[in-house]
């Protein structure tokens, strides 16, 4: 799990160059607990309490999680899983986890359970740490096969018995408070990371000290989400999603208070936490969001300490937008992927701007944003050839850069997504004069809803096992709440027959209920292209109203 490098030759360094200092996590630990000791990491239980303690308290009890993790038989390389809300705990591992030299696997609470075996199979996990009352999730994925070998850690009470687990605290409990931190290679790998944004299997992306430590560091620029040591941050995006953004390793480095979520999801929750421990910065989301907004609205009441929200996973609403920003809440929109660390954009003021009308800078501040200085980027046309930047013209989106990944875990086959150093992210978009990158399409087979990414291809194939149904198509449509939630379109064998819910329910049977479509449309046939394709851009017009109706 380690790449080596050339050792430093000191016989031919020239007198007066820098340091060679490896960029590791242990270096934001070291920083975040000598520098910014005092400040807190709370955390919302699942009983509606709250714990809370400082940096340094942190660093003393990750110390005692390494001992545990060696005890337990962990080695450099090795893969740790864990399932888990964002909670001090979590935090813990993905501090000890890595600089003892493993790998810290976060694994997607929202998997359907063959997913979540397949992906601690694939990603050969040797110890899963579990919140309590998560534990019956993970009872069910392991049900599907008896035979993957597993250990599991406990983080908190749990209702349901997970035969031979271990207790966290009881793990810490006695352990010494500081440890020998061992020196590593900043390209020693640190984070392992799942992407289910393409069809099939989903695919792992391990993420190195070094591009951990980078990604941080860019993050934080002002231009990026603009942390200082005096926030407070609430990543209500999940650590299990590309490591909530990197704030697990932004805030500790910046020294801001941490105020983490647990399970409480909902938008009475997120207000309490959000007023009660002055939070200045969160992200999420636009889902999370537009649900706060209804609640805050129906209160009648603000959240005053709220200056800026990050928002990802899909494009914000104009209307969230404005009303955020008319409630003095700054809308900082970001964009990127699993394979990018993941933050590739971000929607900060240009220049240029200053002098504009308010509607041609809510316009920009509403796109995507404008690259990290870790990320090359160029949009091509389907000749191969760069777009003009004019904010018009459209092409395939290739980023590359040392946040940016280079291959797929454990994935032996060569993929045309990678090209020459090149990633191809799989977007349509447009550059504009000033930089600023706005999404206009993404492949089509995708439907991102509520932030998570659904494969219609793979729905599709659920779909046309029914022995009733001849041909399906899935798109996604606009949806109130969610953004946008898939809808299947189906054509049935002659003579067969099956209703809306029979077909949702026997297709709830075989993936995950949140991807289940929203709703049935049987058609005689399926429209196609001249290769034989679905014709989807019709579908999706012919529909388009479909769930506002």
């Amino acid at each position: 799990m380690q790449t080596t490098r050339p050792a430093l030759d000191l016989s031919t360094t020239i007198p007066g160059t820098m340091m060679d200092v490896p960029l590791t996590i242990h270096w934001i630990f070291q920083h975040a607990v000598n520098n910014h000791g005092a400040r807190e990491v709370v955390t919302r239980l699942d009983d509606g309490s709250y714990f809370r303690y400082t940096y340094a308290d942190f660093g003393k009890r990750v110390a005692q999680l390494a001992h545990a993790l060696v005890e337990l038989g962990v080695k450099p390389g090795d893969r740790v899983a864990s399932f888990g809300w964002n909670s001090h705990r979590h935090l813990e591992l993905y501090y000890a986890v890595p600089m003892i030299g493993a790998v810290l696997h976060t694994v997607n609470i929202r998997l359907f359970p063959e997913q979540v075996c397949w992906v601690l199979q694939h990603a050969g996990d040797k110890i899963c740490f579990v919140d309590g009352s998560l534990v019956p999730a993970v009872a069910r994925a392991m049900a599907v096969r008896s035979d993957v070998p597993m250990e599991f850690v406990v983080m908190g009470p749990t209702t349901t018995e997970l035969p031979g687990a271990r207790d966290y605290e009881e793990l810490l409990a006695g352990q010494p408070e500081t440890f020998d931190w061992p020196d590593l290679d900043e390209r020693t790998a640190a984070i392992l990371c799942y992407t289910s944004a393409t069809t099939g299997d989903p695919k792992g992306v391990m993420f190195t000290h070094r591009s951990t430590v980078l990604h941080a560091y860019a993050a934080g620029l002002a231009d990026g989400l603009a942390v200082t040591q005096r926030d407070v941050i609430l990543p209500v995006v999940p650590q299990f999603h590309v490591n909530a953004w990197g704030v697990p390793f932004l805030a500790p480095m910046i020294g801001a208070k941490l105020v983490m979520p647990g399970s409480g999801m909902d938008p009475a929750s997120l207000i309490d936490m959000v007023d009660r421990e002055k939070v200045t910065l969160a992200l999420g989301v636009p889902t999370v969001w537009l649900a706060v907004r209804d609640e805050l609205v129906r209160r009648d009441t603000t959240l005053p300490t709220l200056k800026a929200l990050v928002i990802g996973g899909s494009a914000v609403p104009p209307s969230l937008y404005d009303d955020l920003e008319a409630k003095g809440t700054r809308v900082i929109h970001a964009w990127g992927m699993t394979e990018m660390s993941p933050i590739g954009t971000a929607a900060a003021m240009h220049s240029d701007l200053e002098d504009a009308t308010p509607r041609e800078r809510r316009a920009a501040l509403l796109k995507q944003g404008r690259f990290s200085p870790l990320v090359a980027w160029k949009v091509l046309d389907d000749e191969g050839k760069p777009v003009p930047r004019d904010g018009v013209t459209a092409g395939a989106l290739w980023v590359r850069g040392p946040a940016v990944t280079g291959s797929y875990y454990r994935l032996d086959a060569e993929l045309p997504v990678f090209e020459d150093g090149w990633f191809h992210t799989g977007d349509v978009c447009t550059i504009d004069e000033l930089g600023y990158l706005q999404l206009v399409d993404r492949s089509k087979d995708l439907v991102k809803s509520g932030g998570e990414w659904i494969s219609s291809v793979d729905l599709e194939n659920e779909l046309m096992g029914h022995p009733a149904v001849r041909e399906a198509a899935v798109i996604g449509l606009p949806h109130e709440k969610w953004i946008e939630r898939p809808v299947a379109v189906v054509a049935l064998r002659e003579g067969q027959s099956v209703d809306e819910p029979g077909l949702q329910a026997w297709i709830g049977e075989r993936v995950a209920k949140w991807q289940i479509p929203d709703r049935v449309v049987f058609v005689d046939a399926i429209p196609r292209t001249g290769v034989g394709k679905f014709l989807k851009r019709e579908l999706r017009e012919r529909y388009k109203d479909l769930l506002s109706e």
